[in-house]
């Protein structure tokens, strides 16, 4: 029998094992083999856990393009944890890629339940939560981010849908001000920042509204939803 592919949530904001609920960890607990985006701190994050043996006698490893040899064990009856930097693994992340090999080897995949920024910011947005779309990263050439943007709103306009996308951290105000000046003064724009951490910031203004506070992200992770107005 091989064995199981665990998808592991960790924490959005650095090391917290309370970002899992108690099933989860426990689940976590079990595992002696884990595949990561980052050592240092999946190790930071599995030390919280609570695990009953010493860190130093995991074996960690990082995620490779080949990813041949991760299968190889779990074809072995051995079970892996899949753990991406933050977050859900497979979700804008390249662990996506072992999952889907898993998937084609006939091993099968859990997903442990956990933090999802994209699922926090869409609730916490007030937007349409019946019809999204996850739209990962957008172009960084500021003409093509420009005429993504536009052909977003365009989609949300025509199916009622809130567009979902993220952006790197130092690129986050180049992305508000190109929001700023693509879409339409009605179009629902929710800026959703930091989330689950003490400086946690949600807000949801129209475009108009938006041009009118000034306001800067900043270099933090942040989670940016559209919805365009009737």
């Amino acid at each position: 029998m091989p064995g199981i592919l665990y998808a592991i949530p960790t924490p959005l904001g650095g090391p917290a094992a309370g970002a899992l609920p108690a099933p989860a960890l426990a689940t976590v607990r079990t595992l002696r083999h884990f595949v990561v985006e980052n050592a240092k701190s999946a190790r930071a994050f599995l030390k919280e856990t609570g695990m009953p043996c010493a860190i130093q006698e995991l074996d960690v490893s990082v995620l490779e393009s080949d990813i041949s040899n991760h299968i190889k064990k779990l074809q072995k009856n051995i079970s892996i944890g899949l753990l991406s930097e933050a977050g859900c693994p497979a979700i804008a992340d390249p662990g996506a890629a072992l999952v889907a090999a898993a998937h084609a080897a006939g091993i099968r995949v859990v997903p442990l339940v956990g933090p999802s920024s994209i699922v926090l910011a869409l609730m916490a947005s007030g937007l349409e939560g019946q019809r999204f779309a996850f739209c990962g990263y957008l172009p960084r050439e500021p003409d093509a981010r420009a005429r993504k943007l536009r052909d977003l709103e365009s989609r949300s306009r025509r199916e009622r849908e809130t567009q979902v996308f993220i952006e790197t951290p130092y690129r986050n105000d180049a992305m508000l001000g190109a929001l700023l000046a693509a879409c339409a003064p009605g179009t629902l724009l929710c800026v959703a920042s930091d989330l689950t951490l003490p400086t946690e910031q949600v807000a949801t203004r129209t475009i108009a509204a938006w041009r009118g506070t000034g306001h800067a992200v900043g270099k933090r992770p942040t989670v940016f939803l559209l919805l365009s107005g009737s």
